[in-house]
């Protein structure tokens, strides 16, 4: 997944799988909870790099620890 800045502005070009082409996109650090039972939320949160297409709105979120 590459990023690269436009030269213009310090927007995040990325390539969207919806528009095709490589737009601006918002990109985040998130954690999230991945288990839906609330006795076992507090331990299933992970973190998660989200990309937001700011042409489309399409969201893309990528688990940052594989291990």
């Amino acid at each position: 997944m590459a990023t690269k800045t436009h030269p213009d502005d310090d927007a995040m070009l990325e390539e969207c799988p919806s528009c095709e082409r490589e737009t601006p996109h918002e990109v985040s650090v998130r954690i999230l909870t991945e288990s839906d039972k609330g006795e076992n939320a507090e331990f299933s949160r992970e973190p998660y790099r989200v990309a937001v297409c700011d042409a489309c709105g399409a969201e893309e979120k990528t688990r940052m620890n594989n291990a």
